[in-house]
């Protein structure tokens, strides 16, 4: 494997005269450094302040004016190690900000020193922006060349709107493709993960084309097998891809690659199935062309031993020999690959090409399929949670990017459950919706049926692809359990389906198992718990997005019920309080070192981490019929599928899946039972004694709008989508006036609880909320006895209402929690809480379990 040494530099080297301006030409030097401009035009602050820098004898100004500027672009990149850097150790990504004055666009270079703005997506397009401090980076290998770099900003507001129309005032920051100011790279990563292909330079109109095949000679795969130790050049490979996989970025600082890339390829003919490997810049010309079904003639590769420790996927036709022996190579160079895709009316039956199997898979069956057994699903979606990010590494910066949704096919009562990491398919993986037709290939099962609950999910593995549009187009449209899912869409009614579909907010899943022991097995850490003084660090050092699950040894002190209404005057009083903060807030000084920045957060107060949601005001329970309930982001929901269905469904037979479903249970009724009146509140006298001499109390039981899941409505599907998608790199104009997230009804009709605990040691506390999965709007809701097993995912069917029965309301709900939560009065605890970057300063975190005595071990 060779890397493209010899490639032009990237950055400022390229920058050039604008022949349609000449104006901006002679008013800068080759570089894009401003030195004088002339009165013609409205002024440019970008502009003053290049000709105040290059007139200053100091490395670094501060502008003369400051002026708000709007952000259009975040952009990053690998930077790689430059011995003679000013600034010593840079982190491994660096950021290009793109602004814009209204005069004049420019790409800037944003201090590394800034970088954790962005971790924290407080840095990001749409906002208003005040830059305070600026230097220039020269390049010293060229004459007059450098570049503006942001040292010291104030983050303001999103703005309404921001005009694309203003030009760049340097030229170079307008080809294509685009590339980073700094360094040797090519081209920007994307923004949240480096699996997606990002940016111009991923090349997608590779087409099938005639080929002439009678004077070229071609091998079988089995015959190269045998033969290729002692060849030094290999005759053409004529071969159909079996499977595609994601992205590989392998960049590294020390390593000068240009484009860092790699990707498998599972191809076969009639001999066998082999491994082909796609390097570097081949990626980027590739592998959006590439699909799996095509036929590809290749020449001029290289074959190399395999790797021992890389698992390939099974044979689509088992009866395939599977080589494990050696592995295809394709490069740029060394030798320089030739790639044909021949069009599939040009493939002859002599060939004897095997064709794509594909392994479908009902809900109905899934049941019954072992762990990590390999399967194809095809559905509608009824939910589409939000992106989430998970490290790779512990103290790594990088990320996988994922998501889980629901998938009914009218098989079961039940949903696929699917854990759905990026594909290298970004047009998709930000782009799917409810009420979408979904294909997903090569999930794997995730099961434990030891645990209680039961276990049981799908995950997508390095082949996995989804399809959301042009099935028609795909092999696997005659596959059987296709037809059949194609004929229930067309039976089936639309009702329920708009009902039932959910977008967005906080999902609780997986489950964790019932006793702390298992739990504690299950993350395979040195140390599950985390001391409760650790806990403020845990959560500020999280990254936008980043989703993490805790364990904290503490008391219950305090329960409070907030309504769904409450909470919601609540969510908007904090943005307000946030929005009346953030400039001041934002403000970052350029010598302070990163641990005076870590100090000043422990000292500022939970203001800085998030804004404390106004208290609401007291009220009481009525008395009702007692019920359990479930958590989760939404009432009906399961979770976690079981094998077992109720009579009433095996009656009547399947039918549009709701994603609010329970079991049923013949030890549960639903007589109702009369109750006191209870306030909506309890605290501890343990609590009344401690609670002013803590040394600190973490506050972090607020609701955000983007943690409540919503009915989706296809008439705002593009907001709605991208309300729940990752921050995007560039700015892009609404369409028309957004409206405003909380405008959109809760898939949730409880609302939420306060619960303060308090450490062993009494010296700390935290609030945090919960969020029960309860809804009025469907009699089946599952009972619960404690505030235990109502934390806990098992649940359960009561057995069929009948019209004159009584539903319970959400305080009736509410009051049983708060009474069970009086139970744990000075027991001690073990809280699992699951936390979340929301980005903007927002953090939720919200308690999953609690594990008692009784079920720690």
């Amino acid at each position: 494997m060779l890397g493209e040494l010899d490639q032009p530099e990237a950055g400022p080297s390229h920058a050039g005269l604008d022949p349609q301006n000449p104006e901006r030409n002679r008013a800068c030097v080759p570089g894009g450094v401003i030195r004088r401009a002339g009165a013609q035009g409205p002024t440019s602050w970008i502009q003053k302040v290049l000709e105040q820098i290059t007139d200053s004898p100091l490395e670094w100004v501060t502008p003369s004016e400051v002026v708000p500027v709007a952000v259009l672009a975040v952009q990053r990149y690998l930077l790689e190690d430059e011995p003679r850097d000013r600034i010593p150790k840079p982190p491994l990504y660096c950021y290009d900000v793109t602004i814009s004055d209204g005069v004049y666009q420019e790409k800037c270079y944003l201090d590394p020193r800034l970088n954790f703005l962005v971790y924290k997506n407080i840095l990001k397009v749409g906002i208003e922006m005040k830059i305070s401090r600026v230097s220039c980076l020269y390049n010293e290998k060229r004459i007059g060349q450098g570049i503006l770099c942001i040292d010291n900003i104030q983050c303001g507001e999103t703005l309404d709107t921001i005009s694309l129309a203003t030009p760049f005032r340097n030229s170079a920051h307008e080809e294509i493709p685009e590339r980073p100011l700094r360094g040797g790279k090519s081209h920007y990563l994307a923004l949240w993960n480096n699996e997606d292909p990002y940016g111009d330079i991923w090349l997608t109109d590779k087409q099938p084309e005639e080929y002439n095949l009678n004077d070229t000679k071609i091998i079988s795969l089995s015959h190269l097998e045998m033969t290729w130790n002692n060849r030094r050049n290999f005759p053409a490979l004529l071969v159909r891809i079996l499977h595609k996989s994601r992205l590989k970025y392998y960049g590294k600082p020390d390593k000068k690659m240009i484009e860092p890339y790699q990707t498998f390829l599972e191809v076969a003919d009639s001999s066998g199935t082999v491994s082909v490997i796609m390097w570097n810049a081949l990626c980027p010309e590739w592998y959006k062309s590439l699909r799996v079904g095509l036929v590809l003639l290749l020449q001029d590769y290289s074959v190399k031993k395999s790797y021992p420790f890389r698992l390939q996927p099974l044979p689509v036709d088992p009866e395939i020999k599977l080589i494990s022996t050696m592995e295809v190579c394709l490069n740029l160079r060394d030798p320089p690959t030739n790639i044909t895709i021949i069009p599939e009316k040009q493939v002859r039956p002599e060939w004897r090409l095997p064709k794509l199997n594909y392994r479908f898979t009902t809900r109905s069956e899934l049941d019954d399929m072992p762990e990590n057994q390999i399967c194809d699903v095809i559905g509608i979606l009824v939910f589409v949670g939000r992106v989430q990010r998970i490290k790779k590494k512990e103290n790594s910066e990088d990320f996988w990017s994922y998501r889980w949704i629901h998938i009914a096919d009218g098989t079961s009562e039940q949903p696929f459950i699917v854990e759905l990491f990026s594909t290298s398919q970004p047009e998709i993986f930000e782009n799917i919706y409810p009420m979408t037709y979904f294909v997903c290939t090569q999930l794997k099962v995730v099961r434990n049926n030891s645990q209680v609950p039961k276990l049981l999910y799908l995950t997508t593995t390095n082949e996995s692809r989804v399809f959301i549009t042009g099935h028609r187009d795909q092999l696997y449209i005659n596959d059987t359990k296709v037809k059949n899912f194609i004929h229930w869409t067309k039976t089936r009614t639309n009702s329920g389906e708009v009902k039932n579909t959910v977008i967005g907010g906080y999902y609780p899943y997986p489950p964790v198992p019932e006793t702390f022991s298992k739990y504690s097995s299950s993350i395979k850490v040195e140390f599950p718990l985390t001391a409760i003084s650790e806990v403020r660090k845990e959560i500020e050092d999280l990254q936008y997005r980043e989703q993490k699950r805790i364990a904290i040894q503490g008391i219950i002190t305090v329960i409070k019920y907030i309504t769904h209404s409450t909470a919601t005057e609540s969510s908007s009083a904090s943005e307000n309080l946030q929005n009346a903060n953030q400039r001041s807030i934002s403000q970052v000084a350029i010598r302070e070192s990163q641990s005076q920045e870590q100090d000043g957060k422990q000292h500022q107060g939970d203001g800085a981490v998030r804004p404390q949601c106004p208290r609401s005001t007291r009220t009481s329970l009525s008395p009702t019929t007692k019920k359990r309930i479930l958590q989760g982001p939404f009432a009906k929901l399961v979770p976690v599928p079981q094998p077992e269905t109720s009579a009433q469904t095996k009656r009547n037979g399947p039918s549009m899946p709701s994603i609010f479903q329970y079991r049923e249970n013949a030890s549960t009724s639903l007589q109702g039972k009369a109750r006191k009146t209870l306030s909506n509140r309890w605290e501890s006298q343990l609590w009344r004694e401690k609670k002013f001499g803590l040394r600190d109390h973490l506050q972090y039981s607020c609701v955000y709008p983007e943690s409540i899941p919503r009915k989706f409505i296809l008439g705002h599907k593009n907001f709605l989508t991208q309300q729940y998608n990752s921050q995007p790199a560039k700015y892009r104009p609404p369409e028309e006036k957004p409206p405003k997230l909380g405008d959109f009804k809760s898939a949730r009709s409880l609302g939420h609880f306060e619960i303060t605990i308090l450490g062993l040691n009494h010296e700390i506390a935290i609030d945090v909320a919960f969020l029960p999965m309860y809804s009025s709007e469907d009699i089946r809701t599952s009972q619960v006895d404690t505030l235990l097993s109502c934390m806990n995912y098992s649940c359960a069917y009561p057995q069929e209402v009948t019209d004159w029965e009584r539903v319970p309301g959400s305080r009736a709900i509410a009051g049983d929690i708060i009474t069970a939560a009086t139970k744990l009065d000075k027991v001690h605890v073990v809280c699992i809480l699951d936390i979340c970057n929301l980005g903007n300063r927002k953090v939720e975190v919200y308690l999953h379990k609690i594990y008692s005595p009784d079920n720690t071990t």
